[in-house]
């Protein structure tokens, strides 16, 4: 898989294979920074936080993009090391930290700086965008006018915030691709 546009274009990147991972795919992705850059994300601003990170993709992209700040977020053995050789191979450490660690977990205490872009790759059928989304809100995870994106099953139950705007919600075969700004 490459990154698609910015300083790091073209780049290869290891991804995560196995049942489980679906790596967002080179359509979808410039889709979904597509639909951000018509909303106004300035990546030169954008402190982004990537859950269920997997291969860091969207990430990768962001700051490729010119977003200072990423944090990756995953906990599975095979993706945490498909991340560091990410880092590595790109010359990252600078700007992308990892944590190793359950998301839920690390959403229940606050941040130190909240953040303006989240990206949400939750596995599927696990039922984890709604306890996520929760987490981001309640915690202070979420700068004023942050924009959350989720990637989930076509079909996924869930409820976004009460406070949060859908700014776009698009279907790519068996993936939704949802946006929102919070206030």
């Amino acid at each position: 898989m490459r990154i698609i546009s910015g300083r790091l274009g073209g780049r290869m990147l290891k991804t995560v294979e196995g049942e489980g991972y679906r790596p967002a795919m080179g359509k979808t992705r410039e889709a979904l920074f597509s639909m951000l850059e018509a909303r106004g994300v300035d990546w030169h601003e954008a402190r982004v936080l990537d859950l269920f990170a997997g291969s860091g993709s969207l990430a990768f992209e962001a700051v490729s993009r010119g977003a200072p700040h990423a944090l990756l977020v995953e906990m599975a053995p095979q993706a945490v090391r498909c991340l560091k050789a990410n880092i590595a191979a790109l010359g990252l450490e600078d700007e992308v930290r990892l944590a190793n660690e359950d998301v839920l977990r690390l959403l229940k205490s606050p941040p130190a700086q909240p953040y303006s872009l989240v990206f949400m790759d939750p596995p599927y059928r696990k039922n984890l965008a709604d306890p996520a989304l929760k987490l981001l809100t309640t915690r202070r995870w979420l700068a004023p006018g942050a924009f959350v994106t989720a990637e989930i099953e076509k079909d996924a139950r869930f409820t976004p915030p009460a406070e949060s705007t859908l700014e776009a919600e698009r279907l790519f075969g068996q993936t939704r691709i949802c946006i929102w700004t919070m206030p």
